[in-house]
């Protein structure tokens, strides 16, 4: 998706130096008090970033502006273009990904009766938002990926031109293949899970405005994940095995079992969305009957109702929950701690 700040159609209002009826000799017009602009910039912005262009009928001058108001607020002010058009600029800094409404100016002053006309500012769109996230992700050491600039960043809030590269060639290649620059797949998905989680923020995996700001601060105070990269394989071969990704290695594997053929578990790669040291679980057999099984520890839910967990049985290693991957007690708990949200879970046939 590409960036860019736009600005509402072009208006015409009728202006008086102190009132809201039309200029004299104008086609009458109705009042227009604020439209909306929405940025999807996420990070502040050099000065001076034009944000709204007015263009009178008579000559006009800066002093005689009131302050634009918007909301959120913005700083501006005011630039004089010509004797009868003038420009509104941001200096100070933009919300991430926020819609602002401007309150058009009701009372101005002119030389002489005159009305103006909101102009849609020339702005030039940056880099790729997933991109950007990518690269922030990826310096903050929440992706399986480094990136590389080109030239060095004097701004690290701003995007770079650079490249990326795969940092665990020993990661099976189910993962490394759902991994593509500028895509907005799992991968990236389960990195701004994390991200959040680790800055207590909704793990929705979505960069709304609260996300994109604390990861632009977290560039900026250099605030780099200390914790590893993991991740889980479930193989639903013959024996069912579990095995589990950490940085570059294997660091334990373990017997599971995963479900039955009238409730498999869906095969696929999602991130880990909500964790239970202990829970209750509870649903419908296929029979229709109900099931309620408290105490279950180790609980890692990763697609829908499918979850990591411990579960006693005689034997593992072969289709026998309802979706579920289940561990002995032990590997559950083993597994457990290397399982935060975000941490990417691929079931393969």
């Amino acid at each position: 998706m590409t960036r860019r700040f736009a600005l509402a159609t072009t208006l015409t209002v009728g202006i008086l130096a102190t009132t809201l009826v039309p200029a004299l000799g104008a086609s009458a017009t109705s009042p227009v008090k604020s439209f909306v602009i929405t940025s999807n910039l996420p990070t502040s912005l050099s000065n001076q970033l034009p944000l709204l262009r007015l263009h009178f009928s008579g000559a006009t001058k800066v002093k005689n502006l009131p302050t634009l108001r918007t909301h959120p607020l913005l700083v501006t002010e005011w630039q004089q273009i010509s004797t009868h058009e003038v420009q509104a600029v941001v200096t100070g800094s933009l919300q991430p990904a926020a819609v602002y409404t401007i309150d058009l100016p009701t009372r101005m002053i002119c030389t002489s009766t005159c009305r103006f006309t909101a102009v849609r500012p020339r702005l030039t769109s940056v880099a790729s938002s997933t991109t950007w996230e990518e690269q922030l992700l990826a310096e903050l050491n929440y992706l399986p990926v480094s990136f590389s600039a080109s030239t060095p960043q004097s701004d690290p809030s701003q995007p770079a031109v650079g490249t990326f590269s795969w940092k665990y060639p020993n990661l099976p290649i189910a993962l490394q293949s759902q991994w593509h620059v500028g895509v907005a797949g799992v991968i990236l998905r389960g990195a701004l899970m994390n991200f959040q989680s680790v800055n207590n923020l909704p793990t929705t995996g979505i960069a709304d405005a609260a996300t994109w700001s604390d990861l632009i601060t977290a560039v900026h105070t250099n605030k780099v994940d200390a914790t590893t990269y993991n991740y889980v394989s479930v193989s639903m071969g013959s024996p069912e095995v579990l095995t589990l990704y950490v940085e570059n290695h294997v660091k334990f594997t373990t017997p599971v079992n995963t479900g039955i053929s009238v409730s498999p578990t869906a095969t696929g790669t999602y991130p880990v969305y909500v964790r239970y040291l202990s829970t209750t679980m509870s649903g419908t057999n296929p029979d229709g009957s109900h099931y309620s099984d408290p105490g279950i520890k180790w609980v890692s839910y990763f697609n829908g109702g499918d979850a990591l967990h411990e579960f006693p049985r005689y034997s593992y290693g072969s289709p026998q929950s309802l979706g579920c991957v289940e561990m002995p007690y032990a590997s559950a708990e083993t597994v457990y701690p290397f399982t935060p949200i975000g941490t990417l879970v691929t079931v393969n046939p």
